[in-house]
């Protein structure tokens, strides 16, 4: 009976506790206002599709997503752990359905290990746990090869890469550093500017080298094509699937979107993000 009563009252607590929010790190072997554009569409096609979505710019040296929107000057989390500002004054809406917060202002992340660390790192789970649907983090990697906040190591960590034969050797090179900072797990690929044949040539050579080489198991996620759409929607400040929902882009968005229902990745590998 005991028993019985605590396995009662676990399973009453995780309900009551709810779902936990689905956190995904994206970082990129593209250049930076790249995974910016992918970003704002990926967010605004989930929001499209009835998703709760907060895209957390947690970049230092790249061009974040809230500079891409021109966010950058809101307040941010790290002013939050400084207590000059409260937590709800953090989340800004942006035009295109999603939400938007920063984690520092012009790259100020305190040093690692710091008190201040610690407390930008407390403010960014209570920000998280307060969400109820998908929080992207707009990532990268700091000089010493971890994250701005601990919690990113235990995300979902998405690489975005191209086909040119750099961006390749740099998202190959992304994943080494990630899996000797981290140890072994899985990691998803987004290949951009790429039909679906081109995409599955990169992932499968990707793919085989991390297995043989790092002993690490890749995801895919598929694929974004090159699409002059694009960036003509981001002319007129609006999203591909907004703008011109039959474009080739906001196809694949959609599709992109649509991924993010199937399970999560799971740490020990195996799970994917599609096929």
């Amino acid at each position: 009976m005991a028993s019985f009563d605590f396995d009662q009252a676990e399973g009453l607590r995780r309900m009551l506790a709810g779902a936990r929010p689905r956190v995904v790190t994206f970082l990129s072997a593209t250049p930076s206002d790249d995974k910016g554009a992918m970003l704002v569409n990926l967010g605004a096609s989930l929001a499209q599709a009835g998703n709760e979505v907060l895209i957390v710019d947690a970049c230092q040296r790249e061009y974040g997503v809230a500079r891409r929107l021109e966010m950058e000057r809101h307040v941010s989390l790290l002013q939050v752990a400084r207590q000059e500002c409260a937590l709800n004054q953090v989340v800004q809406t942006a035009s295109q359905g999603f939400n938007v917060a920063l984690l520092a202002r012009d790259g100020q992340t305190p040093a690692s290990g710091s008190d201040e660390a610690r407390r930008l790192a407390k403010a960014f789970d209570v920000l998280v746990k307060k969400q109820g649907g998908i929080v992207i983090v707009d990532g990268e990697l700091n000089r010493d090869g971890g994250f701005a906040v601990p919690r990113l190591a235990e995300s979902e960590i998405v690489v975005q890469v191209s086909t040119s034969a750099t961006s390749i050797t740099n998202a190959y090179g992304l994943i080494k550093r990630l899996a000797q900072e981290f140890g072994r797990r899985p990691f998803g690929i987004l290949v951009t500017g790429a039909s679906e044949a081109e995409a599955k040539v990169v992932y499968d050579n990707m793919s085989a080298a991390a297995t043989r080489y790092l002993a690490v198991s890749l995801s895919s996620m598929g694929s974004v094509p090159a699409d002059e759409y694009l960036h003509r929607a981001a002319r007129l400040g609006r999203s591909v699937v907004d703008a011109f929902p039959l474009a080739g882009a906001s196809v694949a968005f959609r599709e992109l979107a649509g991924r993010f229902a199937l399970p999560r990745m799971r740490q020990g590998g195996g799970a994917h993000f599609g096929s």
